[in-house]
């Protein structure tokens, strides 16, 4: 891993290039790339051009016909995806969205301005499709593709996480992520991907999840957590698995199984199904709710999306509550219509608590357990004491899928002022619409590249720091596995003193369950406010 500088030493040089962007070479520094995918991984999952091979060689062992591959592949995209050609056509460079990119502000490189990042792949496209590009050439913005095109895309396009803040500012509509999704998607005909990305792919598609966790090993886990939720508050819940005829499928990225801090969060999940009596099951084999496959291409993505619907048809439940996880709930709210639904065999989504009926789930029959717990808040049917986060000042991080892709802005905000007397709003230019990205989604949370997540991750960290140094806020909430692993290592590099943490943590600490024994110490096995005396004479 390369060694990554601290935080007085991390140059950014916003400055005028000394050469213009299609004369500046690519370069591969020490923390700004991924590893590529491996042999193993790509054979799994059947991707083309398996290869040892490193981003660092002269060679990259590409097939003899790449060209005309990547030219092929970028004709089928254009006349299968209007909107690319329209997004290929309609740029006028204004710069709009030059400075909302979290890497371009961390990185100070203009080859990170989304404008300039798309332009890689469009002044290709207007030498090879536009009769201004084949007859002006580099006059009219455009250039061939040439090997070292090909290494600047895999470079950049690779330093982008698809967040789609730059899109919210362009005049004009265009979405940026998109065309780095086309343009991963183009790369990975010709082998070069990341293996940060086709390794959690392949385990998926193989063993239903991103960490490749065996279905007695995913149990054993969880079974783990109703026992420290036992030795926190004496109350044992009871998870069942692959349950058939259970009313829901419950599923949620496999980060809260087996990562801190996601792990309190699903702690947090098992409380609250055991105090409402919900008759749910879990499945070891469609035992993750994010998608790789949005980082791959769109058919990998319909192909790990397909699990989770043929496991609820199997196991013949009503409908699926999905937990906090960023990418599931983007390709479950922009492409599942068209991709795998509508979901017919199942029903439209009712909590049988409160009665409501989630609308917004008609098709995809999928709604996130935030929702429902903001449901059950409202309707009066949870115990809550609030007064057992009291040694947390909290501030919540919009996780971008679900903040910009689906406009999930307010639940989250309600169910956390319900469980939390401390709540404070970082700058409203960094929330909700706006939201900056962790800095490391999209298959980029990969040690090697921890410079640059950490540059990616100082628009975020500043608004932290913000709210940290004005009101003394100690924890950050947000509802992504991503998030909840990657904002952990940048608020200790950024702003030491916060912790990250999930909603449903704070729900499982506020929560007062019937049965429960007297409370000492949070999920954490922190002690509770008021509680610390009452640890120290125990120890």
């Amino acid at each position: 891993m390369a060694k990554v500088p601290k935080p007085n030493e991390l140059e950014i040089a916003h400055k005028f290039p000394q050469t213009g962007w299609m004369d500046t070479p690519v370069e591969f520094k020490p923390g700004t790339w991924c590893y590529p995918g491996k042999i193993k991984n790509l054979e799994a999952v059947d991707l083309p051009n398996p290869r040892e091979w490193s981003p660092l060689d002269e060679d990259w062992k590409l097939p003899s016909d790449w060209k005309q591959i990547l030219l092929e592949g970028l004709r089928e995209r254009l006349h299968k995806y209007r909107s690319l050609r329209i997004f290929m056509d309609i740029c006028v460079r204004c710069g709009a969205c030059s400075d909302k990119c979290h890497f371009y502000l961390g990185s100070g490189d203009p080859k990170n301005m989304p404008v300039l990042r798309a332009e890689l792949l469009r002044s290709v496209y207007r030498k090879e499709f536009t009769q201004a590009g084949k007859i002006l050439g580099r006059i009219a913005g455009a250039r061939e593709l040439t090997i070292d095109v090909v290494k600047e895309w895999f470079l950049y396009f690779f330093q982008c996480t698809e967040c789609r803040r730059c899109s919210l500012f362009c005049p004009y509509g265009i979405d940026t992520a998109e065309v780095t999704i086309v343009g991963r998607e183009l790369l990975n005909l010709i082998g070069l991907n990341i293996d940060w990305v086709v390794g959690p792919v392949a385990n998926c598609f193989h063993n239903g999840n991103h960490l490749g966790i065996q279905p007695h090993a995913f149990k054993d886990m969880i079974d783990f957590f109703v026992d420290e939720i036992e030795g926190v508050n004496g109350v044992r819940v009871e998870p069942t698995f692959n349950r058939k005829g259970a009313e829901i499928l419950f599923i949620t990225p496999s980060g809260d199984v087996f990562a801190d801090p996601g792990t309190y969060t699903l702690m947090g999940y098992l409380m609250l199904f055991h105090e409402i009596g919900l008759d749910y099951t879990w499945s070891t084999y469609a035992s993750e709710g994010g998608n790789f496959g949005l980082f791959t291409s769109h058919e990998m993505m319909k192909r790990l999306n397909a699990k989770m619907y043929a496991e609820a048809k199997r196991l013949g439940v009503k409908y699926i509550i999905g937990g906090e996880c960023g990418h599931m709930w983007r390709v479950i709210n922009q492409y599942m219509d068209t991709m795998n639904g509508p979901a017919d065999f199942l029903e439209v989504p009712k909590s049988p608590i409160t009665g409501t009926v989630f609308d917004s789930a008609k098709s995809t029959k999928m709604i996130h357990i935030v929702e429902f717990t903001a449901d059950l808040i409202r309707n009066g049917k949870l115990k809550l004491d609030p007064s057992r986060n009291d040694g947390l000042r909290v501030t919540y991080h919009d996780s971008c899928n679900p903040a910009r892709a689906m406009g999930f802005f307010d639940e989250p905000r309600y169910v956390i002022k319900n469980v939390c007397n401390n709540f404070f709003e970082m700058p409203p230019e960094t929330i909700k619409e706006q939201t900056y990205c962790c800095g490391s989604g999209s298959g980029l949370n990969t040690d090697e590249f921890m410079e640059m997540r950490m540059r990616g991750g100082l628009p975020r960290a500043n608004a932290v720091k913000y709210v940290h140094e004005k009101h003394d806020v100690n924890m950050l909430a947000c509802i992504c596995a991503i998030d909840r692993a990657v904002l952990t290592t940048s608020m200790d590099y950024w702003v030491p003193g916060v912790g990250v943490t999930g909603i449903h943590e704070l729900v499982g600490n506020a929560l007062v369950m019937e049965g429960e024994t007297e409370r000492t110490t949070d999920l954490r096995s922190e002690p509770l406010p008021g509680m610390e005396e009452v640890d120290d004479e125990d120890v």
